[in-house]
């Protein structure tokens, strides 16, 4: 099981206006993002296996089918305790996510063929036919104990080579476009992610797009754009209009912090629970659901705060309870309900500096 997610939180043709990354740390504050077209993306986890196709379980425990219940899973899944390496569970995903307007996904990504690594080419030739744009989340920089610069720059060169050149794969500007979570920001600190894109560019000409989960000034003189995974710990506990009003006053300051010129981006949560997983102890960071108010209420003011880039956390994230993926206890509700604003949201002009 994975660290908790919200301690991680931090307070067509368009235009590229500058040449290739450069190689200078002093150079990439150069570098500016115009008209980035929107995007709306929500955070996959390909970490699912039952026996039938995996041989094993994997990730899901306890599974009880007549009483819909999986330990350490907030609520049921539609589909029950399905495989990530099913190739007809990810052909209904990507149709569904086509269908409620999404158009792809950040797929958490750990290790050189691991689980994860090895259900990235069905998801990639998937994803290519119904429409949709793949990317990877970074979730940690090897080796485990003493993450290196070297660690980070070879899992990169490995990705981008192996996946990158990809149809499917997300671009910027032409450039395939990486998310780095938060807790591989951390391993590095940002001067040492300056130094990873440095030394990356340098062996992968023509370079990346780099989305840091770090929402700050700083971060954003380092990467390409920034983010954050998940708002729950600061939106635990609060009534609806207490969520809409924190909203309405942060989603534009995390568009103000990226800059007219950094790729920013703007993440909604329908909810979030972790309370079912033992390791985690209480009082955790619940942000209730409000009959699927609370996701409608961040969409609202996502909108309005016009970022480059949506971001739902999460499609499929069942120990947190935080997926929008269709359950027994919400049926198919974000769905439906994120196909009425990523409409609307992709209409919107893109931003200009």
């Amino acid at each position: 099981m994975t660290l908790p997610r919200w301690r991680r939180v931090a307070a067509a043709v368009f235009c590229v206006t500058t040449a290739l990354p450069a190689l200078a740390a002093e150079s990439r504050s150069d570098i500016r993002w115009s008209k980035v077209p929107k995007q709306v993306l929500a955070f996959y986890y390909g970490w699912y296996g039952n026996p039938e196709v995996s041989q094993r379980w994997v990730h899901w425990k306890n599974v009880d089918v007549a009483k819909k219940h999986i330990d350490e899973s907030t609520n049921f899944p539609a589909l029950g305790a399905y495989d990530s390496h099913d190739p007809k569970t990810v052909d209904l995903h990507c149709r569904q996510a086509r269908d409620a307007g999404l158009t792809g996904f950040i797929v958490s990504w750990w290790r050189q063929a691991d689980f994860h690594d090895q259900g990235l080419p069905l998801m990639l030739d998937t994803a290519r036919k119904h429409g949709l744009k793949i990317t990877v989340y970074y979730e940690a920089v090897p080796p485990r104990g003493s993450p290196t610069v070297e660690g980070a720059v070879d899992d990169l060169l490995y990705i981008m080579k192996k996946y990158a050149s990809h149809p499917a794969w997300l671009k910027v500007g032409g450039k395939p476009a990486i998310f780095i979570y938060g807790r591989a920001v951390g391993d590095l600190k940002l001067e040492g992610w300056d130094k990873v894109m440095r030394d990356f560019t340098a062996k992968y000409p023509g370079g990346a797009v780099f989305l840091g989960d770090r929402i700050a000034p700083e971060a954003a003189r380092i990467f390409d754009g920034i983010h954050t995974y998940n708002p729950t710990g600061l939106t635990k506990g609060k009534s609806l209009e207490e969520i809409r009003g924190w909203a309405k006053e942060m989603f534009p300051k995390w568009v103000q912090t990226a800059g007219p010129d950094r790729i920013a981006c703007v993440t909604i949560i329908p909810g979030y629970d972790d309370s079912c997983q033992p390791s985690r102890k209480p009082p955790r960071p619940i942000t209730d659901r409000h009959q699927g108010e609370t996701y409608r209420a961040m969409w609202e003011q996502a909108i309005a705060a016009n970022p480059d880039w949506v971001l739902v956390t999460s499609w499929n994230e069942w120990h947190e309870g935080s997926e929008i993926e269709p359950s027994v206890e919400n049926g198919d509700r974000d769905l439906k309900m994120t196909l009425q604003f990523a409409r609307k949201f992709k209409s919107l002009k893109p931003r200009t500096r």
